[in-house]
């Protein structure tokens, strides 16, 4: 089996434009989500190039790469990001595997590889941004040679063994260009019996509905992909994987929606916010449709 582009918008496309979304973080540029009907997921469009994509992650507000902490949004994300480190690694310690090796997809600057390292795991992480990449190593100089700009650079690395017991992409994969031949990459990393760990928005959640053009995690154009269920079922079904559990990341409402009410409104509304993100969680209780979602993933045992 080989990767197939599934989902590419050309002249011929008859995509639906679902929302028109403004890039609040560095340009201010309007981009249409475009709705694959077969997928149910939304296309960023126009999907800007790799050296343009490049560009829309140069602010001192993308949190991921910089570890600001100026604001108070930047403040709460390290709050959230502190207890969330150990309920990953709690999560990854669950799954059981004949071995501790490692892939994180998307590493930012480096927390997850981190706290992974120091509970014994051979860790491996691929961030395509430098600075990211300089600050993770200035945290923890034990990453020093684990990590990479693509996982085409990891490939070229003759002294690695391609095989993982555990990937993992934490809000990653909606950032990624190549989606199709990135997913059918992820099958041939991991081992047989290994275990995919897949965290990214849904736009199908409450706080998405309520604040549609304005939603924070549609973060156009740095997200070029907008996940529903039925499209991370899907995509991976073509791989011949599967999905054995659907996990909340219940604090997501509330980040997403403290920003959600600064680019709707221009006010940062702390109390809207965090009622909107409680009741957004509260809806999901029985939708199971939460702001954002963690897939584990694993090798299909029967292909018919």
């Amino acid at each position: 089996m080989t990767a197939k582009s599934l989902h590419q918008p050309t002249k011929t496309s008859t995509f639906k434009t679902y929302l028109r979304c403004k890039d609040h973080l560095v340009s201010g540029a309007y981009f249409d989500l475009l709705l694959d009907e077969n997928l149910d997921l939304l296309i960023t469009s126009p999907k800007p190039s790799d050296k343009q994509l490049a560009a829309y992650y140069q602010s001192e507000h993308y949190i991921s790469h910089t570890d600001a902490k100026k604001r108070f949004q930047d403040l709460l994300y390290h709050q959230v990001k502190r207890r969330s480190l150990q309920k990953k690694l709690k999560l990854v310690q669950s799954f059981s595997l004949e071995g501790k090796k490692m892939l994180d997809i998307g590493a930012g600057t480096g927390d997850f590889l981190k706290t992974c390292a120091e509970d014994g795991w051979e860790v491996i992480g691929i961030e395509p941004d430098e600075k990211a990449r300089v600050r993770a190593l200035e945290k923890s100089p034990k990453l020093k040679g684990c990590l990479y700009k693509s996982l085409e650079a990891l490939k070229k690395e003759e002294n690695v063994f391609l095989s993982f017991d555990v990937i993992t992409l934490w809000h990653a994969l909606e950032h990624i260009p190549n989606l199709d031949e990135t997913i059918f990459d992820l099958k041939k990393l991991l081992k047989p019996e290994g275990t995919l760990v897949v965290a990214v928005p849904n736009f199908k959640s409450y706080d998405a509905a309520h604040y549609r053009e304005h939603w924070a995690a549609f973060d156009v154009p740095r997200h070029l992909w907008h996940f529903s269920q039925t499209a991370i079922r899907r995509l991976f079904f073509f791989q011949q994987m599967e999905i054995q559990q659907t996990l909340p990341m219940k604090y997501d409402a509330f980040y997403v929606s403290l920003l959600s009410e600064k680019y709707k409104t221009g006010r940062n509304n702390f109390f809207k916010a965090f009622c909107l993100g409680l009741l957004s969680n509260w809806k999901a209780r029985r939708s199971r449709e939460y702001s954002s979602l963690i897939y584990v993933i694993r090798n299909a045992k029967k292909w018919f």
